[in-house]
C-alpha cells in the first residue's frame, strides 16, 4: 500500500467524519484563543494597508504609467475570474477560524465503517510445538515451533497495524482445550502485550494442557465471534498457527464436518498456516485432512516447512483479507478539528495554485 493510497484513505476518513458530525453538537474550548489570532491578522493586514497607503513620495513616483484603454476595447466578462484565489482564501479563513478554536464532541455514538476484518488469531501452545523451527526475519524467542507461531501471529498482527486497516482482532491459545487470551479489540498494544507474554518460555511451560485438538479451537473461535454478534456479518476471518498433528475427527459429539459447516454458514472462513519444519505437503500425516476441511470454509491451507513459507502465506492472507466492517464507537471528548483544517488548507493550496500555475489569474484585466 503506497503512501499515496494511504494519505488518500486518511482524507476520505477526515472528510467522512467531518460530515457525519452535527454543528450543534460541537463544543469550541478554544474559541477565545481563535478569536485573538483573528483579531492580530487583522490588525497586521491593516496597519500593512496603512503603511502601504502612507508610502514617500518618492515611492509614488516610481510606479509605472500604463497608456489609457481605447473607448472600442470592451472589458471582458471573465475578468472577474483572476480574483478566484484570492476569494478561495477568503473562504479558507473562517474553517481555519473554527479548526483555531479546537471544536470537539463531548460524547458521541456512531455507527461506522472501516476498512479491516474481524480476526481471531488461533495459536497451538501443544507439546508438539516444541519440535525445531529455524528462523531468521520473524525472530521468535526460541527456534522451536510454539515461539514461531506466535511470532508468526505477531508479524501478521504488525502487518495489517501498518496498512489502512482498523482490524478488530482476538488472540486464542489452545491446547486440548481452548482459552481466549484477548477478546476481540482495536487495543493493538494490548494484542501485543498477550503475544509477548505467550512467547515467555516460562509461561508456555506453564500451560498444563498439552494435548492438540484444532476443533477446540475453531470451535472457541467462533463462540467468540458469537458472543460479540459477528455471526453471519461480512469480514469475519480466523487464521490458526498449528504444526497440524492432530487426527481428531469430532468434538463433544459434533463431528468435523458439523463444525466446518458452522463455520462456513456463520461467514467465517478459516486459513491455518501448519508449521512443520522442512515438512512439505503430506510430510505430515494429517495435511490432506486438514487442508480439506480448512477449504471447505472458504479459507486456505497452507504448508508452511519453513520462514519464507510463513511470510508468502502471511503476505497472501493479507492481500485477501481487505474487507470492510461495521463498528459502534462511543466517544468522549473528541476533537474534530481535522475536517475544518484540511478543508482550509485544501482551499488555500488550491488558490496557491491557480495564482502560480495558471498565467491567466496573474495578468491585469
Amino acid at each position: 500500500m503506497g503512501p499515496l493510497t494511504d494519505l488518500l484513505i486518511v482524507i476520505q476518513r477526515t472528510l467522512a467524519e467531518w460530515t457525519r458530525v452535527r454543528w450543534s453538537d460541537l463544543l469550541f474550548p478554544a474559541a477565545g484563543t481563535a478569536l485573538l489570532v483573528l483579531a492580530v491578522l487583522l490588525a497586521i493586514a491593516v496597519l500593512m494597508a496603512i503603511a502601504r497607503s502612507i508610502r514617500s513620495p518618492r515611492a509614488r513616483r516610481a510606479a509605472v504609467g500604463v497608456p489609457a484603454l481605447l473607448p472600442v476595447m470592451r472589458r471582458s466578462t471573465l475578468a472577474g475570474i483572476r480574483h478566484t484565489p484570492f476569494l478561495l482564501f477568503l473562504a479558507g479563513l473562517p474553517l481555519f477560524a473554527v479548526a483555531l478554536a479546537d471544536p470537539l464532541t463531548a460524547f458521541t455514538r456512531e455507527q461506522l465503517t472501516y476498512p479491516g476484518r474481524r480476526i481471531a488469531l488461533v495459536v497451538d501452545a501443544s507439546n508438539s510445538m516444541i519440535m525445531p523451527f529455524t528462523t531468521s526475519r520473524l525472530k521468535p524467542t526460541s527456534n522451536r515451533a510454539f515461539f514461531t507461531a506466535v511470532a508468526s501471529a505477531e508479524h501478521f498482527m504488525r502487518l495489517r497495524m501498518n496498512g489502512p486497516y482498523r482490524d478488530l482482532i482476538a488472540l486464542i491459545q489452545f491446547g486440548n482445550n481452548a482459552y481466549v487470551v484477548t477478546p476481540f479489540t482495536t487495543d493493538y498494544e494490548n494484542v501485543l502485550l498477550s503475544v509477548r507474554l505467550l512467547s515467555d518460555p516460562v509461561n508456555w511451560g506453564r500451560f498444563g494442557d498439552g494435548g492438540t485438538t484444532i476443533l477446540e479451537g475453531i470451535a472457541q473461535a467462533t463462540k467468540l465471534f458469537e458472543a460479540f454478534d459477528f455471526i453471519n456479518a461480512s469480514g469475519n476471518l480466523m487464521v490458526i498457527f498449528s504444526d497440524g498433528i492432530d487426527d481428531k475427527l469430532a468434538l463433544k459429539g459434533q463431528s468435523m464436518e458439523q463444525l466446518v459447516a458452522t463455520a462456513r454458514q456463520s461467514s467465517i472462513p478459516v486459513y491455518m498456516i501448519r508449521t512443520a519444519f522442512n515438512c512439505k505437503f503430506g510430510d505430515v500425516r494429517e495435511d490432506p485432512l486438514w487442508r480439506s476441511a480448512i477449504e471447505r470454509t472458504g479459507g486456505r491451507f497452507y504448508a508452511a516447512s519453513d520462514e519464507a513459507t510463513i511470510l508468502r502465506a502471511m503476505a497472501d492472507i493479507d492481500r485477501l483479507s481487505a474487507g470492510r466492517i461495521d463498528v459502534r464507537e462511543y466517544t468522549a471528548y473528541e476533537p474534530r478539528f481535522s475536517g475544518y483544517a484540511l478543508l482550509a488548507v485544501a482551499l488555500w493550496l488550491t488558490a496557491a495554485g491557480l495564482k502560480v500555475g495558471v498565467r491567466g489569474f496573474r495578468t491585469y484585466p
